[in-house]
C-alpha cells in the first residue's frame, strides 16, 4: 500500500522526538477508538473484537491472506469428500494457552458452540446463517465437517471459524480467552488497558512483539497525537483531517462498506417510495474529500467492488431532493405515514468523522421534509438496536452501520445481513431468501452471475438499504515499526506480524 500524501502539514512531534521517547523494548501500544463490549473468540470476526483477538488470541483453521488466499492455519490441508463434506488434518503439536493438546474434539465443539442459540456467536450467525453443521472426528487430527445445504467454499468459510478448548461452555460467553494463537489473554482493566503477552508455547514462528497493551480514545486527533509523541506505537483508525505526516500516515482501502439499514416492516419505511427518497436525498459525492477522504467510492452494493458478482453497471442513486420531496408527497397522498418520526441511529467512534457524517445526512434528509432526529450510540446499545431479537416498541429507525468483507464472495455478507432469519437483517423477502440459497450453492460462473442477480434485486428492485460509501481507512504508524496496514487492518491487527527497525 502507499503512504498516504494526500496532506502534507508539520507534525506536532518531529520524528526524533518520538522515536525518543521510547525505549527501544519489544513491546507495542494499540490505541483504539473504541472499548471491547465482549472478549469472546466466537464473535472475534466483530472489528472492534477482532483487532486485539482474531489470530493473536484465537487462530481460525484455515486462513485468508488478502495477497496469496486461502492459507493453512490451524489445518495443515483440506480434501473435498463429496456431498458437502470435506475433510480438514490438523497440525500436530499445538496447543492452548492453559497447556491443553488442540485435537478434533476441540474443533467440533467450536463448531458446535459457534452455532448455540443460548449465545448467538457473530461467527455462526454472519457466516454459517441458513446452515446446518455437522462433524465426524476420524482421529485426532483428522475431522470431517459437511455443509447443509453443501457449501463449495467451505475451507474458506472456516478462515472464520476460532477454535476454543472443548470444555468452554456453549451457554454463556468468556470473559479470559484461551486459544492456540501467538499471544496470551493476560489482564482486561475495563475502560482503561488490555495486556497480551507472547505464548511460550505457541507452535508456530515466535513473534518479534512479545507484549502489546491496547488503550482506548474516542477522539481520532488524541489518538493521532499519541502515536506521534511515542506514547503509543500504531492507531489502527485516524480520520482523514488527522492524516498529516506522510511518515508515519498510511492510507488503503478497507473492504469496509457504510450504509444504512432500512427495518422493512416499519411504517412509513415499508414504503417503496420512501426508501427511494431516502436514496435520492443524499449528496453522496459531497462527502468525499471533505469529512471522507478522496478515493472513497460510492456503493451500491454491501461488499466492495473486489467480491464475486459486484455488479459494476449499477449506478449509485443520484442527488434529486426535489424527486424525494415529491415521491414523500405522493406517498403522502396515499396515506402512508410520512410525518411519523423516524430515528437515524449512528455508532459512535465507528469510523473517523461519523459524527460529523450522521449530521450530514440528518440535515439532508430534513431538508427535503423527512420528520428524523439522530441518536448517537455506543457499540453496546447499538448492537442491541441493530442485532435480532429487535427491541419491542420501537419506531422507524434508520441505522448506520459498517460492514467488512475481505474475503472475495458475497457468501460472508448476504445471509446476516439480507436473509429473513438472517440476524441483521431488515428484510422478510421470499424471493431474496431463495436467491441467496441459490448462489451459496452455486460454482464458478454461475455463483458470480447469481451474486450479481442478487445485488441488482437489492438495489433497483426493493431498495432493500441506503448504501453509500466503500471505505478508505487512514492508520498512523510510528516510524519505529516495520508494518504497513493491509484491507484488513480495520477488523485485524496480528501483532506476529509487526517487526521493529
Amino acid at each position: 500500500m502507499n503512504r498516504f500524501t494526500y496532506l502534507i502539514a508539520a507534525s506536532a512531534f518531529s520524528s526524533t522526538a518520538a522515536l525518543g521517547a521510547y525505549a527501544q523494548d519489544n513491546s507495542v501500544t494499540v490505541v483504539l477508538s473504541e472499548e471491547l463490549e465482549i472478549v469472546e473468540p466466537c464473535s472475534a470476526t466483530k472489528s472492534n473484537v477482532g483487532r486485539v483477538l482474531f489470530q493473536n488470541i484465537s487462530e481460525t483453521v484455515t486462513e485468508m491472506d488478502p495477497a496469496t488466499g486461502l492459507e493453512p492455519r490451524l489445518a495443515e490441508s483440506w480434501e473435498d469428500m463429496g456431498n458437502g463434506t470435506w475433510r480438514f488434518t490438523l497440525r500436530k503439536g499445538v496447543t492452548f494457552s492453559d497447556g491443553s493438546a488442540m485435537e478434533a474434539d476441540d474443533v467440533a465443539h467450536s463448531l458446535v458452540r459457534m452455532k448455540s442459540p443460548a449465545i448467538a456467536c457473530e461467527i455462526g450467525a454472519k457466516f454459517f446463517g441458513g446452515i446446518d453443521i455437522t462433524s465426524n472426528i476420524i482421529d485426532a487430527h483428522t475431522i470431517d465437517v459437511t455443509a447443509d445445504p453443501a457449501q463449495p467454499i467451505l475451507p474458506m468459510l472456516m478462515s472464520t471459524v476460532t477454535v476454543t478448548p472443548s470444555d468452554t461452555p456453549l451457554d454463556k460467553f468468556v470473559d479470559q480467552p484461551i486459544g492456540t494463537g501467538p499471544y496470551t489473554f493476560d489482564e482486561y482493566a475495563r475502560g482503561q488497558y488490555i495486556k497480551l503477552s507472547a505464548n511460550p508455547n505457541y507452535w508456530g514462528e515466535k513473534p518479534t512483539v512479545q507484549s502489546a497493551t491496547y488503550v482506548f480514545r474516542a477522539d481520532s486527533a488524541v489518538r493521532a497525537a499519541m502515536v506521534a509523541a511515542g506514547e503509543a506505537d500504531i492507531s489502527p483508525s485516524i480520520a482523514l483531517q488527522d492524516a498529516t505526516d506522510p511518515a508515519m500516515d498510511f492510507s488503503y482501502p478497507n473492504s469496509e462498506t457504510v450504509f444504512l439499514r432500512i427495518e422493512h416492516a416499519q411504517a412509513p419505511l415499508n414504503d417503496r417510495r420512501v426508501r427511494e427518497a431516502l436514496n435520492v436525498a443524499v449528496d453522496r459525492e459531497a462527502f468525499v474529500g471533505t469529512i471522507l477522504a478522496n478515493g472513497t467510492l460510492l456503493a451500491t452494493g454491501i461488499t466492495p467492488p473486489s467480491t464475486i458478482g459486484y455488479d459494476a453497471d449499477l449506478k449509485p442513486y443520484a442527488y434529486d431532493p426535489d424527486r424525494a420531496r415529491a415521491l414523500l408527497e405522493e406517498a403522502k397522498a396515499d396515506g402512508v405515514p410520512i410525518d411519523t418520526e423516524i430515528t437515524l441511529i449512528g455508532r459512535t467512534n465507528n469510523f473517523g468523522n461519523v459524527l460529523e457524517t450522521m449530521e450530514a445526512l440528518l440535515g439532508m434528509y430534513q431538508d427535503v421534509g423527512f420528520n428524523m432526529k439522530l441518536e448517537m450510540v455506543e457499540v453496546a446499545e447499538w448492537l442491541e438496536r441493530y442485532a435480532k431479537p429487535f427491541p419491542e416498541n420501537r419506531g422507524p429507525e434508520l441505522i448506520e452501520a459498517q460492514h467488512d468483507n475481505a474475503n472475495g464472495d458475497p457468501v460472508f455478507s448476504m445471509y446476516f445481513k439480507y436473509h429473513s432469519e438472517g440476524q441483521q437483517s431488515g428484510l422478510t423477502d421470499p424471493k431474496v431468501d431463495t436467491m441467496i440459497a441459490e448462489a451459496t450453492a452455486a460454482t464458478g460462473d454461475a455463483r458470480a452471475a447469481k451474486w450479481k442477480e442478487l445485488f441488482g434485486y437489492l438495489h433497483e428492485d426493493i431498495i432493500a438499504d441506503v448504501m453509500l460509501f466503500h471505505m478508505v481507512g487512514f492508520s498512523r504508524v510510528n516510524e519505529r515499526l516495520d508494518f504497513v496496514p493491509t484491507i484488513r487492518t480495520n477488523s485485524e491487527l496480528q501483532l506476529s506480524q509487526i517487526k521493529f527497525k
